[in-house]
């Protein structure tokens, strides 16, 4: 054969190779008839109650989107429903590093929604940078995540200095002859109850408040007579709490049978769910909690959603609205990066302005952080008043009297 022959040979089989191909190409592309998407979730243990809330709105961001169409990827030239595929993390972060490798590896997600709280949040991310998938996470300290430089996540959450704030700024709009006046500090002794203490002491010497009591507190602990007989030997009136829903129920519950009562009790991720105050009933009444959202918010479709868990659940939620925003520019990237590759879903979250969310627009730096407000809410009849960001017109805080006065 000559060699003006071989190459036309060759330069054929070149063709059909490359026919072939992009006919197997297209054949897979024609095949993917769901975009894959895991969540870690502790759905259950001692943070399944706030889980509940987080697995409904993504639930609802999912039929949502799937209602229009589902998300259109240019890589596959379609439209592509949303499959959900949960994990449980059991509210430990040893599982949740297991959930985390069960999705990637036995699920084989295409991309993966955040889990919650920082002790979970932490080490998934490091699953994620192992395998190198894009991950899109709230939920966790800023500090902490930052410090670890992840590469294949980005964090929607608020700054840790605004949150340690909040407290301080509520109680200077106190008049002064009802203010608490020697205030006490329980933090979980945990990553983000560590990180939440260092913010809460730098702000109260900002703000020119000092603590009479701070101590650790112990995480799933039965009994916790000796923090309540310091609350009463210090006089306590005034306090600042962290730690998980089961731990502060069982702490106002033993504080109302040894009749210590203050008039400022502040929670921070144990006492915002709703079933806090099924538990507990009028006992919740007054106790203020950190929030991630309100329904009252004026974004696009806030209060629809906030009136659809009420009716779903007959309750309210403060948390829902930042877990709905969150997939909302999740599905929004995918749509823009036209694939389902994670380094460039990721690089279009980072370059996406995201418009009209429940959490009104979103916009993350280029160290992958988009923040919103840490809210503050009081425990009223069942609801979740909206105490802060301050609204003109808006719900004032009240103190609370001693337990036999209620």
């Amino acid at each position: 054969m000559s060699y003006k022959m071989a190459f036309r040979w060759l330069g054929l089989s070149v063709l059909f190779l490359t026919i072939f191909l992009m006919t197997l190409s297209s054949a897979w592309a024609a095949e993917k008839k769901e975009i894959l998407i895991g969540s870690p979730l502790p759905l259950t243990g001692g943070l399944g109650m706030a889980a509940l809330e987080q697995r409904w709105a993504y639930e609802q961001a999912v039929a949502d989107i799937n209602k229009a169409g589902g998300i259109f990827v240019k890589e596959y030239g379609k439209k592509l429903p949303v499959k959900l595929i949960l994990a449980d993390a059991e509210s430990d972060p040893g599982k949740a590093v297991a959930a985390m490798e069960k999705l990637i590896r036995l699920d084989n997600v295409d991309l993966v929604l955040s889990g919650f709280n920082s002790p979970h949040i932490v080490p998934t991310c490091i699953v994620a940078d192992k395998y190198k998938k894009y991950y899109h996470c709230t939920t966790c300290l800023l500090p902490l995540w930052l410090e670890h430089k992840f590469q294949w996540s980005t964090l929607f959450f608020f700054d840790l200095g605004q949150a340690s704030d909040v407290p301080f700024q509520i109680l200077n709009t106190v008049p002064e002859g009802e203010r608490p006046k020697r205030l006490a500090l329980l933090m979980e002794d945990s990553l983000d109850g560590r990180g939440f203490g260092g913010g809460f002491r730098a702000s109260a010497k900002k703000f020119g408040y000092t603590f009479a009591l701070d101590e650790p507190w112990a995480i799933g602990a039965k009994d916790y007579s000796s923090q309540i007989l310091k609350l009463k030997a210090n006089n306590i009136d005034g306090m600042l709490i962290f730690g998980s829903n089961t731990d502060c129920i069982t702490l106002v519950r033993q504080m109302k049978e040894n009749g210590v009562s203050v008039k400022y009790n502040h929670g921070w991720k144990g006492t915002w769910a709703h079933e806090f105050w099924k538990a507990l009933g009028n006992d919740a009444q007054y106790i203020v909690m950190d929030g991630f959202w309100s329904e009252d918010f004026p974004y696009p479709k806030a209060k629809e959603l906030g009136e659809r868990y009420y009716k779903k659940y007959d309750k309210h939620s403060v948390s829902i609205g930042t877990y709905y925003a969150l997939c909302q520019t999740f599905w929004k990237a995918i749509e823009v990066a036209g694939t389902l590759d994670s380094a460039k879903v990721k690089q279009a979250v980072l370059t996406t302005q995201f418009k009209g969310t429940v959490q009104g627009d979103v916009k993350y730096r280029p160290d992958g952080i988009a923040l919103h407000l840490s809210t503050a809410h009081q425990w009223w009849d069942g609801k979740q008043e909206l105490v802060y960001p301050f609204i003109k017109g808006g719900w004032k805080v009240r103190m609370a009297p001693p337990w036999d006065k209620r």
